[in-house]
């Protein structure tokens, strides 16, 4: 019977993440929003994709910290209420005050992802404690899946509300009521499972976890290596998700170029379920490491890429960055123990937020230089690559101060 109630806050969960997996598909508006309301200013734009990203770090924390001091049923609800507000309120935005995009799509959209993300991740991982790293996998590749399902339906939308420079606030309105109808109905068969049960499952696997509290989390060395890692790692994937049909377009490919975003968005979720399983059988430092060395790699063949060959090394980018959202959270897990993890990997985000600001403006920056010399946009990739040259001698410094986390 448990089992059966594990299995059925696993669908559900996959169902609410494949929907939130929307976000990721910003690069389908980047262009059009970029012209219609911020005089085609790319890194003002792009900004508003980055602040979801650093808001949802901060409700993640809120909503871990809520869903353990009441449920993750509500929780979710109304995390699913406050995104379906945020894209609804979106719809109204125009170029008098582009600035409440921030505030709409941005800041309340990021808070209602926030409440949704992390509480599920926790939950899915409380039912199989011994399996952290396929079922993390599973889940967040729901979210990296849903860029898939839904870069063809939102070119559609856009089209048919008018095309591309005016068909985006008509695509988030109808997006917001995909958000409530199925965050509404999948909350409700989100449960933890009772008391004993990690218990059980942890004594039958003959592991000790560990079961620090936010507060001793954030005094420990392993925190901040675990964090600034996450923020160094992500820089090269969130610069190719927020630019990856622009670049395209740059590179002559305007026709085919919404085939960039949906590699990325592919091997996104292919590269958390992937990467999730390997890492239960390498561990999930030396999973990072590997990670770590082949974006680093990769962030510096964007430039020399032509013709279709760029698709490949979006979707390598893709298969990468996407191991570290899988990884991240059982590395969390394994190093601070489950009990408290929504809200410990809540604070671990961080990092991911302030990296979604950073590589936002870099690329931008440089984005708006390159105009249709996308050779200029080249130190942006540059600076990603030694940001994850950096994260490998971090995690190689997490390893010798653990002695090497036990793999699960």
């Amino acid at each position: 019977m448990r089992a059966r109630q594990g299995l059925y806050v696993i669908f559900a969960s996959i169902a609410i993440q494949l929907t939130i997996g929307i976000a990721y598909i910003w690069s389908i508006f980047q262009t059009g929003i970029a012209e219609s309301l911020f005089g085609v200013d790319n890194a003002a734009a792009g900004l508003t994709f980055s602040v979801l990203l650093a808001t949802l770090t901060i409700g993640s924390v809120i909503g871990g910290k809520l869903a353990a001091r009441y449920s993750t049923r509500s929780v979710v609800f109304a995390g699913g209420i406050i995104l379906s507000a945020g894209f609804f309120l979106a719809s109204f935005v125009t170029a008098n005050n582009p600035w409440l995009l921030w505030l709409t799509y941005g800041i309340m959209g990021g808070a209602g992802m926030g409440f949704i993300y992390t509480p599920t991740i926790a939950c899915s991982q409380k039912w199989f404690p011994h399996k952290k790293g396929l079922v993390t996998g599973i889940i967040v590749s729901a979210l990296g899946f849903g860029g898939v399902v839904y870069t063809p339906i939102a070119e559609r939308l856009i089209v048919s509300f008018g095309g591309r420079g005016s068909g985006e606030q008509g695509t988030f309105m109808v997006l917001s009521a995909v958000f409530l109808c199925v965050c509404a109905i999948g909350s409700l068969f989100l449960k933890n499972p009772p008391d004993g049960h990690m218990a059980n499952a942890a004594v039958s696997n003959k592991t000790a976890e560990n079961t620090l509290t936010p507060s001793q989390v954030v005094k420990t060395p392993q925190f901040y290596l675990i964090t600034v890692t996450l923020l160094l790692a992500c820089m090269g994937g969130l610069m190719m998700i927020a630019f990856a049909r622009p670049i395209a377009v740059a590179k002559g490919l305007e026709a085919t170029a919404t085939i960039g975003v949906l590699a990325i968005s592919m091997f996104n979720s292919i590269g958390r379920l992937v990467w999730g399983v390997v890492s239960d059988k390498l561990g999930r430092i030396n999973t990072i490491i590997f990670l770590l060395l082949g974006s680093a790699v990769l962030s510096l063949f964007v430039n020399a890429a032509e013709g279709y060959f760029v698709f490949v090394v979006i979707a390598l980018i893709g298969l990468f960055f996407g191991g570290f959202l899988s990884t991240f959270p059982s590395l969390t897990a394994d190093t601070f123990g489950l009990k408290h993890v929504g809200s410990n990997y809540g604070f671990v985000l961080l990092g991911f937020g302030i990296g979604a600001i950073l590589s936002s403006q870099i690329a931008g920056y440089y984005k708006n230089i390159a105009a249709a010399d996308i050779s200029l946009m080249f130190p942006a990739f540059v600076t990603a690559s030694i940001c994850a040259a950096a994260g490998i001698v971090l995690m190689l410094i997490l390893k010798a101060t653990t002695g090497g986390l036990k793999k699960r």
